[in-house]
């Protein structure tokens, strides 16, 4: 099943850093940014997540709390946030239960060669628990921008 907008977000509860858990329905009342990224460490991750830490007092005033997925270690990702001062949940979907939930585990090609990967996406999810934006195939430059605007525009 492919998730589109209006549909109820997948649940989830999950290890996160810091020896945390966290429940997507916890989150009930609240926006979320939920965006799903490649790895910890690597030039358009790293990026991305700067970007939301930066942003992250404008999504507050907005209520909107962000959290980021990917298939890291809860370790890689305590050094990942302590690397750079995030201030956000950061998921480890080990597993790969929640991106496949969420449809962002896909095929991907470099240089000819085909693997499996995390497709760059971020969900929009409303105070309801319903998929309110979609973005797939994320290009770093500016989205962060987009997501602040569409959560403005969703006021």
């Amino acid at each position: 099943m492919t998730l589109k907008t209006g549909m109820i977000a997948p649940d989830f509860t999950a290890s996160a850093d810091s020896d945390e858990t966290v429940t997507l329905s916890d989150y009930q009342g609240q926006t979320v940014v939920l965006y799903f990224y490649p790895r910890d460490n690597t030039p358009g991750c790293t990026k991305q997540a700067c970007g939301f830490r930066d942003a992250l007092s404008g999504f507050k005033k907005l209520n909107a709390a962000v959290i980021g997925i990917s298939k890291d270690t809860p370790a890689k990702h305590d050094k990942f946030k302590a690397k750079y001062d995030l201030t956000f949940p950061l998921v480890s979907d080990e597993d790969g239960s929640i991106c496949d939930a969420y449809g962002t585990w896909i095929e991907k090609s470099l240089y000819g060669k085909k693997y499996m990967g995390i497709e760059r996406s971020t969900f929009l999810i409303d105070t309801d628990g319903v998929i309110s934006h979609i973005w797939r195939g994320v290009k770093v430059k500016n989205h962060i921008e987009d997501v602040y605007k569409a959560l403005q525009d969703a006021e």
